[in-house]
C-alpha cells in the first residue's frame, strides 16, 4: 500500500508540475509591456493576433514555435527582430524586417513570449 501510495504522489506531481510550468510562465509575462513594445514599433502594420496581413498572424508564429526548446526559440526570435533579416511575406515577395527599438533583451523576450503565449 505504501508504494501505491508513492506511484500515486509522484504521478499526482508530476502532473502538476506539468500544468503549473506554462503557467508560471504565462504569470511572468508583462503582457501590457509587449503590447506597448509591439504598438510602438508598429508591428500592426504586418501583423496582426489572428488574422494574416503582410506577415503571418502572431497565432501562427506562436504555433510554428509550439514545442520547440525555449532557449533555441528565443535566440532565433530575438536575432530575427533586431537585426532587420530578408523575411518572405505572405505574398511570396522579400523585404526587410523591422528591427525593434530596444536595445533591452529583457523587453524583447517578453514580447516574444507574449506571442508565443497566444
Amino acid at each position: 500500500m505504501n508504494k501505491a501510495l508513492n506511484v500515486t504522489t509522484c504521478l499526482l506531481f508530476g502532473a502538476a508540475l506539468v500544468i503549473a510550468t506554462p503557467m508560471a510562465k504565462a504569470a511572468s509575462i508583462n503582457v501590457e509591456a509587449a503590447k506597448s513594445l509591439f504598438d510602438d514599433n508598429e508591428c500592426s502594420k504586418c501583423h496582426s493576433i489572428d488574422k494574416t496581413k503582410k506577415g503571418p498572424s502572431l497565432k501562427k508564429i506562436a504555433l510554428k514555435y509550439k514545442g520547440k526548446p525555449e532557449a533555441e526559440t528565443d535566440a532565433k526570435l530575438i536575432k530575427h527582430l533586431s537585426t532587420g533579416p530578408k523575411v518572405k511575406l505572405e505574398d511570396g515577395s522579400q523585404e526587410d524586417h523591422k528591427i525593434i527599438e530596444t536595445k533591452d533583451e529583457a523587453q524583447i523576450k517578453n514580447l516574444i513570449h507574449w506571442i508565443l503565449s497566444l
